[in-house]
Formats: C-alpha cells, structure tokens, sequence
C-alpha cells in the first residue's frame, strides 16, 4: 500500500471515528462539536479553523460562524482562515467574477486568507479590485507584480485576547503561472524552485516575535507537483521555523503528510472544516483534526446571505434546457486527466462544431480541423436527467473562450505527448480531443528536456519532451495523419496562451498563427446541445468515451493465491 493512500485512509479513518463517537461530542447552544477521544477543554485553547478549495460551495460559509461561536462557548479563543481557491468553481461565484465570495467571507469574519491558483482565473486586476472589499487580511509572499514587488503582503500576526500571537505566511503554487490563462497575469510573476523556498523562508524570518507560526500554503501533495519540489512536504524538509502548514490545492482530506509531517488539508467544498488547537500557557500546538459538516449547525444570516446568491444564480441559470440519458463523466482521476471521457468527447465536439459553423477555418481543408481542451478545466460531473445552464457553466466555470490555432503535426503530437507525461498520473493538461485517433503508451518513460518559457523568457513548472517516445497519431479525422501538413486546432483560449502543458501552443499563436472566436465555452457546449442533439444527449452518442485515444498500460502483478489448507 503507498504512503499516499495510507495517509488517505488514516485521515477517512480519523474523520469516520470522529462522527461516530457518541462519547466524543460536545454540545453548546445547540450546536454539536465532534471532539477527538483525548476530550479536548478548549478553555485556554486557541483553535484555528480553517477551509480551503471552496469552489463555489457556497452554503458551506454558514458552518463556520457557527461552530466558531460554539468553540468560543466551551472557552477557546478562535481564527478563522482560508488557504484558497474560493473565487472559481461554479456559477454561484464565477458570474461574480470572484467577488460573492469575498462577500460571504467577510459575512462569516474570517480573519485571514491566501491565494489559490483560481483566485487568478478573471485576472490581475479583478482579483486586487476583489481583494479591496475584503475585510480580512490576504497574505501571499511569493507573487511577484509588474514593479517586482511582492503584490500582498506575506505574513500577518494575529494576537488572541489571551494575547498568544500566531504568525501567518502564504504560499501560492508556482503551477499558477500555466493554470491561469497567461493573457490575464500578464507581468505577474510566480517564485520558483529554490526561490519559493527562499521567499518562504525570508517570510518565516519576518515572523520571529510569533508565538507559533503557521504556513497558508496552496501547495498540496499531488504527485504531478513533486517532480519540481513543489508540494507542501517538500517546502517544509527546506525550511526551518514552521509549526504547520494548512495546506490547499491537491483536495486531499488529511490531517497528517504521508510520512506524518504537521499538514492537514480539508478536501474541498466544505466536506470537512479543519483545526488547529493550540495551547496557550505553553503556546505548542496540542491537536489537529476535521470536522465533518454533516454533523453541523449553521448560521442563519449567512446561511441567508448565500442562499440569495444562489437564487439569484439559480433564476438566471436554472431553466431546463435539455435532457441526458447517460451520466457525462466529470471525474477527475480517473477520469479527465486521466483518460478520454464522454464529456471530454461531448465538451470538443461541441467546441469544433461552433468554430466551422462560422467558417473562418478556410485555411486548412474541413477534414484537418480538431479540438483538444484540458482535462484539468472540467470541473463536474452531469447526471442522467434534466441539463441546465447552470449544469453546463458548473462544468466549464473559468468563462474561457473558444480559441483556434494553426500548428503543424509535428506541433500537435509535442502538444500531446507534453500534456500526457506523467499519464497513468493525473495532470490538468491532460487532452480530451474530437477529430484526432491516437495512442499514448503509458509504459514508455517520458523524455525530459527543457523547461517550457513564457513569452516573455521565464521559466514555466512543465517540461517539454526531449523527444517523441510515448504518442502516435493513427489518423486525423479518419485520413492519414502528416507530420507536416497544417491542422487547425480549435481549443480553449487558456491553452492557445500556453497554460498548462499548451506551451507549443501559446508559440504558434504568438506568432499570429489563430485567434479568439469570442464565444464563451459554455455557451458553445448549449448551444450544440440545443441545436446539434436538439436538446437530448443519447447514449448511442455520448453513452461511452468514443475510442478515439487507446492507453497502452502496465499490466498489473497477478495477485498470490495462497494454496489451500
């Protein structure tokens, strides 16, 4: 069993043991407190409670004012933080731009946050514009502006009525820098390698009169982040003077790292709400864990405040517009950044189809135009039943548009082979195509070469492939594949800009080779339904992944059979 899903199952584990315990809760005012079976006395305790990767759930704000005043009820002083990505997810905060959540936020008086990955998605300005109406304090101390300084600041201290003071810094994933659509954080720059170690580091230093010092830290503990040292565990093993890291990016539900290093992370969209409890006598952190907030009561006015959201959003978004028989797969691993998915079929059918019903693809004959999106921006699942609007923007939140470019097939197998390596792992760029029959052999080790660049020469966190080893394209669109014929490529404009692995991509369109349609993702997706399918999705057509890409996989080691008795 790896280490990964050891710590899995421990943290599911400890979760379960939590709601289970009938000895192990506490109740104040009506509001129930799952407590591990040490019977924690919260008085003279200080509990951080924390949530990370909202994503738009919305309703979940109204637990943590709540279960906050229920903690300060049994004697404990209370922070509440976040460690991001609350500005993106589904219509609920993206038709805000982001700003819904800063709404809900200061309702519920958080205390202090930092940025996630998503906080980008609307860009540069949008998110500061954002960040101007916060009534807590955004920390992050290695994103860089236009004028080289640091564009928040990157620690805060925190001092309790008991007078314990907790230090703050934040940490923002480098992957930010080909997550985002580059065009939006335009001179904005992300600390890499060992500079995010060292910026990490400078802000531990700057907390030095901190009691405790706690890392906000969208890092995570994903695998495709270990290759250059960017999870949460590989910053604490290079810097010194940190208590805990709340950590963020990865989803995960746990209370320890996998070699049980102090970092707790609460999976995403409020499943759980994380804490920290520290003593404050010998000022030591004395316990960590999740609350479930199954087993939670919330706030009426927040509770009240999102709901309107949601209305609001609902009414505009919510109308039936079409039916599916078949449940459209929005997995992520495994799933769409893992393999071909029917929704990844559905989703560049749909975006090919609103491109060349428009023509403007004249350059190359029909039958050389494809569509490529990255698995990594299909964001949910549609099940079998009614399909809103709503539905469909859920799925495709990030308000990217279609985009067209024109590379050679040379280009095109590099675009895949690059956001393919670390398959079977899972990575964001992984392609979901229409048009394009090819074979990607999973036991071939990927050649490494350089660094991918930005356009304007710094690095990006994905490497390009020394050479073409794992992929081959059988044909595009059932004619012989051309290494050196023209295709025209219709994806997404946060690929034609380079972000994720699409960095062959952002270099054709550079030099002039495409353009932007316009035309939200979402709405091309609609409008195929609507007009193409005429509002119902079959399962002759979209029931099961079309085939179009095959896997070629390590077969796995024959289980032992003991011998009979």
């Amino acid at each position: 069993m790896s280490k990964k899903l050891f710590a899995l199952i421990l943290a599911l584990a400890m979760v379960f043991a939590m709601s289970s315990a009938l000895a192990d809760k506490a109740t104040v005012d009506g509001q129930t407190v799952m407590v591990r079976t040490a019977k924690i006395d919260f008085a003279g305790k200080t509990v951080i409670l924390h949530s990370n990767d909202v994503h738009g759930a919305v309703d979940g704000y109204a637990y943590m004012p709540k279960l906050k005043a229920t903690l300060e009820g049994l004697g404990a002083d209370v922070i509440l933080v976040d460690a991001g990505d609350f500005s993106a997810g589904n219509p609920y905060v993206s038709l805000s731009k982001g700003h819904n959540a800063i709404e809900l936020m200061n309702a519920v008086g958080y205390d202090v946050a930092t940025l996630g990955n998503h906080e980008f998605d609307f860009g540069y300005e949008q998110l500061m514009a954002n960040l101007a109406d916060a009534q807590f304090t955004t920390i992050c101390a290695d994103v860089y502006g236009p004028d080289g300084n640091l564009i928040l600041p990157a620690t805060t201290i925190v001092e309790t009525a008991s007078g314990l003071k907790i230090g703050f810094f934040g940490m923002e994933t480098p992957e930010t820098a080909t997550k985002v659509n580059p065009g939006l954080i335009e001179g904005i720059r992300f600390a890499t390698f060992d500079e995010l170690y060292e910026a990490a580091q400078k802000a531990i230093d700057e907390l030095a009169d901190a009691d405790v010092v706690i890392g906000l830290c969208h890092l995570g503990v994903d695998d495709e982040s270990a290759a250059n040292g960017y999870r949460s565990i590989d910053l604490l093993k290079k810097v010194q003077g940190v208590d805990f890291i709340i950590d963020a990016h990865s989803h995960t539900v746990m209370v320890e790292g996998p070699e049980g290093e102090p970092v707790q992370s609460t999976g995403t969209r409020f499943a759980n709400i994380g804490a920290v409890v520290i003593d404050n006598e010998t000022k030591a952190i004395v316990d960590n864990f999740l609350f479930p907030v199954s087993y939670l009561k919330q706030d009426g006015d927040v509770a009240d405040l999102a709901k309107s959201i949601m209305e609001a959003v609902d009414e505009q978004y919510g109308a039936v517009f079409a039916t599916t028989e078949v449940r459209l797969n929005g997995d992520r691993d495994p799933g769409n950044r893992t393999e071909e998915t029917n929704l990844g079929d559905l989703i560049t059918d749909a975006m090919v189809w609103s491109v060349v019903k428009e023509g403007g693809v004249e350059q190359v004959e029909p039958n050389a135009v494809v569509g490529i999106t990255n698995g990594g921006g299909i964001r949910a699942t549609i099940e079998v039943g009614d399909i809103s609007r709503k539905d469909v923007n859920t799925v495709l939140p990030f308000g990217n548009t279609v985009a067209v470019i024109y590379v050679t097939g040379d280009e095109l197998l590099e675009a895949l082979e690059a956001s393919s390596f670390s398959t079977p792992g899972a990575v964001g760029g992984y392609p979901q195509t229409s048009g394009i029959e090819w074979t990607l052999d999973t036991t071939v080790e990927y050649d490494q070469g350089d660094l991918y660049l930005k356009a304007d020469g710094s690095e990006t966190t994905y490497y390009a492939p020394a050479s073409i080893k794992r992929v081959t394209i059988t044909a595009i669109n059932g004619e012989p594949f051309d290494p050196a014929a023209t295709y025209a490529v219709v994806t997404n404009n946060f690929c034609a800009a380079g972000g994720d692995t699409y960095n062959v991509f952002m270099r054709a369109y550079n030099e002039g080779s495409g353009f932007d349609t316009g035309v939200p993702m979402d709405e091309a997706v609609v409008a195929y339904i609507s007009e193409v399918l005429n509002g119902t999705i079959t399962a002759e057509q979209y029931g099961e992944p079309r085939g179009t890409e095959t896997q070629i996989r390590a077969e796995a080691p024959e289980e032992e059979v003991e011998p009979a008795a």
